[in-house]
């Protein structure tokens, strides 16, 4: 039941801890879809949940494009042709650190080499790595992908208020048993989805997102990323237990 656009919890508080704490605890970037289809309604709900969002003076920066069926198909392939052709990317953001170092550097080798064995990419083989990076722009073969735009007019406080509107929608759509994986490399070549979505220059491209049923049978499927202990990035200030 929705009073004012809100969903009413459920009675049992440790029901709804337990729910919240399993939605995000079992996101997970994945990279292999079944066909299901997702219906029109169930992405409509999603992006209206994630809206609620956190937004500084309910600025509400977050703009989407849906790609289903023949539309998802073109923008998948002008993607790929871009990319398999070797055309220059031309992000319009600064996504990564320009010079990386530790524990960064560690961190992202880490990840890369563990997706890779999954994958079957063996470490020097380029044209392996290449083809994995691929499947990015065919949105991991899912059936819905998301494409992400902001005015390039809004400053960094409206691209955090973005980041909590992407984490709502992928933690909304665990809430569905559907999975997601958001991506980065979809910014890479802003000009080809100006060109295919009619986007106009006063926007600029965030990052795409996949959406779908994740497929138990994709082997990359099976990468959990580690995170650090509470204690490695926290400093408590104060003791309350101690405070007697």
């Amino acid at each position: 039941m929705q009073i004012n656009g809100r969903v009413n919890p459920p009675a049992d508080p440790d029901t709804m801890r337990e729910a919240v704490a399993y939605a995000i605890s079992s996101r997970r970037s994945i990279r292999g879809f079944t066909a299901t289809q997702i219906d029109r309604a169930t992405i409509t709900r999603l992006l209206e949940i994630a809206s609620r969002a956190p937004s500084g003076s309910n600025i509400q920066p977050w703009k989407a494009h849906v790609l289903m069926g023949a539309p998802l198909a073109r923008v998948s392939a002008a993607l790929l042709g871009a990319f398999t052709s070797g055309e220059a990317e031309s992000r319009e953001y600064q996504y990564y650190p320009r010079i990386w170092r530790s524990p960064y550097l560690e961190r992202r080798r880490d990840l890369g080499w563990k997706l890779y064995a999954l994958a079957g990419v063996a470490r020097g083989d380029k044209a392996a790595g290449k083809r994995q990076t691929a499947r990015n722009y065919a949105f991991f073969g899912a059936p819905v992908g998301l494409i992400f735009t902001i005015d390039r007019d809004m400053e960094q406080g409206s691209w955090l208020d973005y980041g909590m509107f992407l984490q709502s929608l992928m933690i909304a759509a665990r809430g569905f048993g559907l999975d997601t994986c958001p991506q980065a490399a979809i910014a890479n070549y802003p000009d080809v989805l100006r060109k295919e979505l009619g986007l106009p220059d006063s926007g600029m491209v965030v990052c795409g997102m996949a959406l779908g049923v994740a497929d138990p049978a994709e082997p990359t499927n099976g990468l959990v990323a580690e995170r650090e202990p509470v204690s490695a990035f926290t400093i408590f200030h104060g003791d309350q237990d101690a405070a007697g």
